[in-house]
C-alpha cells in the first residue's frame, strides 16, 4: 500500500499535538512583567517539548521519505509513536505547572523514552519490510544517536530522584544534540 495517508494522518496528529500544546498556554493576569516571570517554568516545559515535537516531526518527514511503501505493521508502528508523542501536552503541562518537581519530571522523562522507543520500533518495523539493504537500513546504521537519546533520557530519569533540574537538564541534552543536524537519509537520497 502507499505511504501517503500514513504521511499525512502523522502530519496532522504532530500539528494537533503543537497546537494542544501553545492552548495550554496561559495569558498572565496581571499587566505587569512579573506575570511573565511567574509563567518561566510552564514556558521553558513548552520551549524544550515544542522542540522535541519539531525534532520527530523533522526525522519521521525524512524517514518516510526513504520508504516506498507501507504495510499493516508499519501502520501499528506508526500509531504507537504517535501515541506517546500525544501524551507531550500533559507531560509538559505537569512538569511546568509543577515548577520541575521530582515524579513530573521523572514522568516527562519516561514519555521521552517511550517515545524514543516507538520511534526505533517504526524504524525497525519498516527495516523489517523493506530488507536489511533498504536505503533507510543503510542511513540509519547503528543508530547512535537513538541509543545515545534512550541512554540520557534513562539518566535524566534516574537522576531526578537527585535533582529534577539535572534529570531536566540532561533531557535538554537530548534536544541539543539533535539540533546539530541528522543527514544520514539526505546523505542516501543525494547518492
Amino acid at each position: 500500500m502507499g505511504k501517503g495517508r500514513l504521511e499525512a494522518f502523522s502530519d496532522g496528529v504532530i500539528a494537533i499535538i503543537i497546537t494542544i500544546m501553545v492552548l495550554e498556554l496561559k495569558v498572565p493576569r496581571s499587566e505587569d512583567l512579573s506575570a511573565l516571570a511567574e509563567l518561566w517554568p510552564v514556558f521553558l516545559s513548552y520551549i524544550l517539548s515544542f522542540a522535541y515535537v519539531g525534532i520527530y516531526w523533522n526525522n519521521h518527514h525524512h524517514m518516510l521519505h526513504a520508504v516506498k511503501k507501507a504495510n499493516g505493521a508499519m501502520l501499528l508502528a506508526n500509531l504507537h509513536l504517535l501515541f506517546w508523542l500525544s501524551l507531550f501536552p500533559f507531560t509538559t503541562g505537569w512538569v511546568g505547572e509543577n515548577h520541575f518537581s521530582k515524579w513530573p519530571v521523572f514522568v516527562y522523562g519516561l514519555n521521552l523514552l517511550l517515545a524514543a522507543v516507538a520511534y526505533t520500533i517504526l524504524v525497525r518495523t519498516i527495516i523489517a519490510f523493506e530488507g536489511k539493504d533498504s536505503l533507510l537500513a543503510r542511513a540509519i546504521g547503528a543508530d547512535w544517536k537513538g541509543n545515545i537519546s534512550m541512554a540520557l533520557y534513562a539518566a535524566g530519569m534516574a537522576m531526578t530522584f537527585v535533582s529534577p533540574p539535572i534529570g531536566f537538564a540532561l533531557y535538554a541534552c537530548v534536544v541539543v544534540m539533535w539540533f546539530v543536524p541528522d543527514r544520514r537519509i539526505e546523505r542516501r537520497l543525494a547518492d
